[in-house]
């Protein structure tokens, strides 16, 4: 099965597991999953640490290189994720959450978030 990683589950993921519920942690460690990771979390990173939030102190370009070498997949955000955002009904107003969902949709893979405002969207969506 292929999932998308929601960006704090990505940050979670290597840099602090502990945080990682059972679910979450057997799935990244599964080796018959696909890992994906977005553009758009590395974006939403930069920005963050950019303005000194808590959670965000990491250097996206360390994530990056890190999810490569460990196998997970890049995806670059495309025209048809932007446009799919306009079918989203409003209950997440976070623009960064909003194009996970929506890429999620459009590439028929897996969300997989720890964000319970973002399970309620309908969709291929997984709370761990």
């Amino acid at each position: 099965m292929t999932f998308l990683l929601d960006t704090q589950l990505a940050l979670w993921a290597f840099f602090d597991q502990k945080r990682l519920s059972a679910p979450a942690r057997s799935i990244i460690e599964s080796r018959t999953n696909k890992l994906v990771f977005s553009a758009a979390s590395l974006w939403e990173i930069a920005i963050k640490r950019g303005r000194g939030k808590k959670g965000f102190e990491f250097d996206p370009r360390v994530l990056r290189r890190a999810m490569l070498d460990d196998g997970y997949e890049e995806l670059p955000v495309l025209g048809q994720h932007a446009v799919e955002v306009d079918s989203l009904p409003p209950i997440h107003k976070d623009p960064f959450d909003r194009i996970l969902i929506a890429q999620a949709m459009v590439e028929g893979m897996t969300l997989l978030t720890i964000d319970a405002t973002i399970a309620r969207y309908p969709g291929p969506i997984r709370k761990v």
